[in-house]
C-alpha cells in the first residue's frame, strides 16, 4: 500500500474568499447596491447570448436606474482566448471603468477578474501568466454565474487560451479574488442541457479532487508565497458539504432541468468546491484534461468527467479513508465494511453521478488517439503545481497509463 503523507498534521484550515457572498434565488436584484458602493461607470463582462435575455435587460436596467453608466463587454468566447482580452483592453482602457461585472459562465467570470487586472495596470494579459506575479488589488470584481460547476465566481485564478501558445494558462493571485460574488440560482434554469451536464461533472471532479487531495503540510512562508497549498480543516468543510448536496442533486436537475429546488443544491455545491479549490487546488484530472482539451477541443467539464473514474482507481491505494468517508457522505457506508469496501463503493456511485450527467464513459469518445499520449503525459507533467495536489505521485509514465486505462474504458481497480 503506498503511504504519501497525507495527513494535516499542522491542523491548517485556510481559506481565500470574496468579502461578500450573497446566494439565493432573486438575490441578483442586490446588484446595484453592491456596485453603488464602489463607483458608477461599471463594465459587464458577458457573451452575445445573455445580451440576449430578459435577466440581463432587467440588470443593466437595474444599475442605470441607481445611477450607473453602464458599458458592455458582450464577444466572451468559450475557453477565454487571450485576443479577447486584448480586444476589451483596446475598447474600454480610457473608458474610466470603476466596477467590473462578470455576468454568465466561467468564462465570462475569469474575463471580468482579467479585465479588473488589465484596466487598472495595463499592459498584456501575458505579463501575469502564473502564480503571483500580480503585485497589486486591480478594480474591485463583482461575480455573477449563471451556471453552476466551475466555481469561478469565488477563485482567484483566471484561466486564459493563448492561441500562439497552444495552451490554457493560468494567471493566479489572490488580488484575483473578486470582491464579491451574488450567486443565484433562478440564473441556471436557462442552462442548457449540455452545459448544465458539463458543469455539474465539473464541480464533481473540483470537490472530490480536493477532498482527496494531499495535505501539504505548509510553512508560514509557503502560505505566503502560493495560492495551493493543500487541503486543510476549512476546504474539507466545503467538500463535505458539496459532495452531500451533488449526490442528492445531480440526478434530479437532469431528470427535471425546471427543478429550482436542485439547481440551488448544484450551485451551492459549486459554490462550496470553488471555495475549497481556492487553497487546496485541483490536481490529476485537471493536469491532464487541459492539455487533452487543447487537442480535441472538448468541453472541460466532460474532459475531467470522462478521466475521473480512471484517476479516483490510481489514487485510491494512496488515500482510502478519504473515498471511504465519501460513502458516509454519499449515505452508502455499510457498518463494519472494511474502508477499502466503503472507498470502492463510493467511487461507483460517482461514477453514476457522471453517467447520469451523460459523461462519456471513455477517452474514445472524446476524440483521443492512442498516438497522442506521449505528448498528453509530457504536457500533464508540466502542470506541476497540480501534480504536486495529488495524493499519490504522479510521473510520466503513470499518465500514460491512466490514459491506456481510460481510452479502453478499464474500470477494474488498480493494483499496487
Amino acid at each position: 500500500m503506498i503511504e504519501p503523507d497525507i495527513s494535516n498534521r499542522i491542523g491548517l484550515g485556510l481559506l481565500r474568499q470574496p468579502k461578500t457572498v450573497l446566494f439565493g434565488p432573486g438575490q441578483r436584484f442586490q446588484l446595484p447596491y453592491l456596485v453603488r458602493a464602489l463607483g458608477t461607470t461599471v463594465l459587464i463582462c458577458t457573451d452575445e447570448r445573455m445580451t440576449t435575455t430578459t435577466d440581463f435587460a432587467e440588470l443593466r436596467g437595474l444599475l442605470t436606474e441607481h445611477g450607473c453608466t453602464v458599458h458592455v463587454f458582450s464577444r466572451v468566447q468559450p475557453d477565454l482566448p487571450r485576443t479577447d482580452a486584448v480586444e476589451l483592453a483596446d475598447e474600454f482602457g480610457a473608458a474610466g471603468i470603476e466596477v467590473v461585472i462578470g455576468l454568465g459562465g466561467g468564462s465570462c467570470l475569469d474575463m471580468a477578474k482579467v479585465a479588473g487586472l488589465i484596466l487598472a495596470h495595463g499592459g498584456d494579459v501575458r505579463e501575469y501568466y502564473g502564480e503571483n506575479l500580480v503585485s497589486q488589488p486591480g478594480l474591485p470584481v463583482i461575480t455573477v454565474p449563471t451556471t453552476g460547476g466551475t466555481g469561478a465566481e469565488v477563485t482567484c485564478i483566471s484561466v486564459v487560451f493563448d492561441a500562439e501558445r497552444g495552451m490554457k494558462v493560468g494567471i493566479a493571485s489572490e488580488y484575483l479574488e473578486p470582491h464579491a460574488a451574488i450567486i443565484d440560482p433562478e440564473l441556471t434554469l436557462s442552462c442548457s442541457p449540455g452545459l448544465t451536464a458539463a458543469t455539474g461533472a465539473d464541480a464533481l471532479t473540483h470537490l472530490v479532487e480536493s477532498f482527496t487531495d494531499r495535505a501539504k503540510n505548509p510553512s508560514a512562508v509557503d502560505i505566503a508565497e502560493h495560492l495551493y497549498v493543500g487541503k486543510n480543516l476549512l476546504t474539507d468543510v466545503f467538500c463535505r458539504t458539496g459532495l452531500t448536496l451533488l449526490g442528492n442533486s445531480l440526478e434530479r436537475v437532469v431528470a427535471d432541468p425546471s427543478s429550482l429546488d436542485a439547481r440551488a443544491e448544484t450551485m451551492m455545491a459549486s459554490y462550496c468546491a470553488g471555495m475549497a479549490i481556492n487553497t487546496a487546488g485541483t490536481a490529476a484530472a485537471h493536469a491532464i484534461q487541459s492539455r487533452i482539451g487543447n487537442l480535441t477541443h472538448t468541453a472541460h467539464g466532460m474532459g475531467v468527467g470522462a478521466l475521473l473514474p480512471y484517476v479516483m482507481r490510481f489514487n485510491l491505494p494512496a488515500n482510502v479513508p478519504a473515498f471511504a468517508e465519501m460513502a458516509g457522505l454519499f449515505g452508502l457506508a455499510t457498518t463494519g465494511a472494511s474502508d477499502i469496501g466503503n472507498a470502492r463503493t463510493a467511487i461507483l456511485r460517482i461514477e453514476q453521478l457522471l453517467s447520469a450527467l451523460g459523461v462519456p464513459r471513455d477517452l474514445k469518445e472524446l476524440g483521443v488517439r492512442t498516438e497522442d499520449f506521449d505528448f498528453v503525459a509530457s504536457q500533464a507533467m508540466l502542470a506541476t503545481r497540480l501534480a504536486a495536489n495529488n495524493p499519490r505521485d504522479l510521473t510520466k509514465e503513470a499518465v500514460v497509463e491512466i490514459l491506456e486505462r481510460a481510452y479502453a474504458g478499464d474500470r477494474t481497480w488498480w493494483e499496487v
